[in-house]
C-alpha cells in the first residue's frame, strides 16, 4: 500500500475516532479537529519515507490511546460527575483468575 494512502487512511481514522470519543462535546471535538489538522499540515512537506512511517506509527498509537483510554466526564452538580463510557470500554465483570480463559 502506498505511503500517501496510509497517511490518508490514518487521517480519516483519527477523525472518526475523535467523533466517537468526544461525542456531544463541541469544544473537545473542535479542539481535536484543529490539532489533527494542524499536525498533518505541519508535516505535509515531509519526503523521508522513514520519518513518514514513524509519524504513521505515532498517529496509530495516538488513535489507539484515544479509543481505549479516554472517557467522557461531565459536571452535573457541585460535587457530582457523570461518567459516560463508550460501549467498547465496558468490560465483562469477571473474577480474577491466574490462568487466562481460553477463547472459544
Amino acid at each position: 500500500m502506498g505511503t500517501r494512502l496510509k497517511v490518508l487512511r490514518l487521517f480519516k481514522q483519527l477523525h472518526r475516532t475523535r467523533r466517537d470519543v468526544f461525542k456531544d462535546d463541541d469544544i473537545a471535538l473542535k479542539a481535536a479537529r484543529l490539532k489533527i489538522n494542524e499536525e498533518f499540515r505541519k508535516n505535509r512537506t515531509e519526503t523521508s519515507e522513514e520519518k513518514i512511517n514513524q509519524m504513521i506509527k505515532l498517529g496509530s498509537n495516538v488513535e489507539t490511546v484515544l479509543r481505549e483510554s479516554v472517557i467522557q466526564v461531565e459536571h452535573v452538580g457541585e460535587a457530582k460527575l457523570l461518567l459516560r463510557p463508550r460501549e467498547s470500554l465496558l468490560l465483562e465483570n469477571v473474577p480474577y483468575c491466574d490462568e487466562p480463559r481460553k477463547k472459544s
